[in-house]
């Protein structure tokens, strides 16, 4: 029997066409990988829409998203196989450039002091390797922008175990990598 749309499938979808992009690029951020970023993000989208009409009347979509997102990426981290190396015959296609990497520094500075290329991708694989609490912590901080008070919310973390995990990951990152001017830059 074919259930009939009350609307509810509409906002559903067009609430998830205008963010999948920002979800896709912050779980390629957190697991490095194009096809298992947009496996997690497949996964939060089925559980949104379940809870889509709840969230919806409490206005908390946005966050319920992120936290689902990071609960997927936990599951799939706790995995045996996760920590295994994993070969392939053909690399898969990366996910557009506007989605594998956060937003580019600002234009108006100095071209000689941002990173090339390669310092890019060193740093990011350096952050693909730190723990994943420290990792979680970093791209909802640096690319999501929240609040160490949401940051807490969304990990089920206290507000000082986020700043020490922050605080050890920039750390880790500024000694393998101490000239980057991402990281020499002081948080706002």
């Amino acid at each position: 029997m074919a259930r009939t749309d009350t609307g509810r499938d509409t906002e559903f979808a067009e609430w998830f066409l205008a963010r999948r992009g920002r979800l896709l690029r912050t779980a390629y951020l957190l697991v490095g990988d194009p096809d298992l970023a947009e496996d997690l993000v497949q996964e939060t989208a089925a559980n949104l829409y379940l809870a889509w009409d709840r969230l919806d009347a409490s206005g908390a979509v946005d966050a319920y998203a992120r936290t689902t997102l990071i609960n997927q990426a936990r599951k799939l981290w706790r995995r045996p196989w996760w920590r295994r190396e994993r070969t392939v015959d053909i690399m898969s296609e990366p996910i557009s450039g506007e989605a594998t990497c956060p937003d580019p520094p600002q234009a108006a500075a100095d071209p000689a002091t941002l990173p090339d290329a390669s310092e890019q991708d060193a740093l990011w694989q350096m952050v693909r390797e730190l723990p994943t609490r420290m990792r979680a912590v970093l791209v909802l901080r640096y690319y999501e922008d929240l609040s160490e008070a949401e940051i807490a919310a969304v990990l089920g973390v206290s507000q000082g175990t986020v700043k020490s995990q922050a605080s050890k990951a920039l750390a880790h990152l500024r000694s393998a990598v101490p000239t980057h001017p991402e990281l020499t830059r002081e948080p706002q």
